[in-house]
């Protein structure tokens, strides 16, 4: 952190979520300064960072994933965005892959319609390969955006005083943009930097479980949905989602029954993730 960050008064809190790879011993052994909240078992990303915002007392708290690293004068470029503009609540980084490639680091609020593009996979023809989020010469300059991802996400203490912690109710995903749905809702902004860089590992948390990642995305969309658009909404893409999911089924089955080699292997692991989908909607 050291490297990292430089004139600036900070602490380190990290929330371990039940992990047993010896991370909680390695951090007492090497960073004896590091405030450590263990967890018993996996609470969630929205209530780990609460525990972690609660024990702050900076007037700038930094959500920092264990997967993300940030580069040089970042957070002091995070920092001076605030200091600059006092409307804005949050704010959000460049994130890089770890070669240095592009990221996608920010995206427009769930609706109904977006949804639906994404279910059929229409979006890619009608917003681009990257829709709800932005692509790279769309992220050169700094710009007010709808939500910021929390891999790095930084937000001012006032602003958590005024609108309240990260929803609990989400477990795992959409947490932060429910967050940022309730910043700006609020009357703050929200600030993507290009200029404040973090290199991110994308999804290490959730590659070991494809199928718990894609039942938990959509009932987090679920409950974006209901909370903010309404129960009209939420139902119709609640029954969207289970004809989609349904039809998906039986396309990768009949593929499952011609194909041949890891192509057969690959079709049937998608039988049986839509399977699990299914089960739990």
């Amino acid at each position: 952190m050291q490297e990292t960050i430089e004139g600036i008064t900070y602490e380190v809190i990290v929330v371990d979520n039940g992990s047993t790879d010896g991370s909680r011993e390695m951090l007492r052994a090497e960073f004896p300064g590091t405030v450590l909240i263990e967890n018993v078992e996996n609470q969630g990303f929205a209530r780990a960072n609460n525990q972690g915002i609660r024990a702050s007392r900076g007037r700038y708290i930094l959500l920092l994933n264990s997967d993300a690293v940030l580069r040089p004068g970042a957070a002091a470029r995070m920092i001076r965005e605030f200091e600059t503009h006092p409307t804005t609540g949050v704010v959000g980084a460049r994130l890089l892959n770890p070669d240095g490639s592009f990221q996608a680091s920010y995206a427009d609020f769930p609706t109904l319609r977006g949804e639906l593009l994404l279910l059929t996979r229409l979006s890619r023809i009608v917003r681009g390969p990257t829709f709800p989020s932005y692509p790279e010469r769309a992220s050169r300059t700094r710009r007010e955006v709808d939500w910021v991802f929390g891999a790095c996400l930084m937000i001012r203490r006032a602003t958590t005083e005024a609108v309240g912690l990260l929803d609990e109710e989400y477990f795992m995903y959409t947490e932060e943009t429910d967050w940022c749905f309730r910043v700006r809702r609020a009357g703050w902004s929200v600030v993507y930097l290009p200029d404040a860089e973090v290199v991110h590992w994308s999804g290490q948390s959730a590659r070991n479980a494809p199928e718990r990642k894609r039942s938990q995305l959509y009932r987090s969309k679920w409950l974006f949905l209901r909370k903010h658009r309404g129960a009209a909404v939420a139902f119709a893409f609640h029954v969207t989602l289970i004809a989609v999911s349904w039809l998906k089924l039986a396309a990768w089955l009949l593929r499952g029954m011609v194909a041949r080699g890891t192509e057969r292997q690959y079709s049937l692991q998608q039988v049986r993730s839509y399977r699990l989908l299914l089960g739990q909607l």
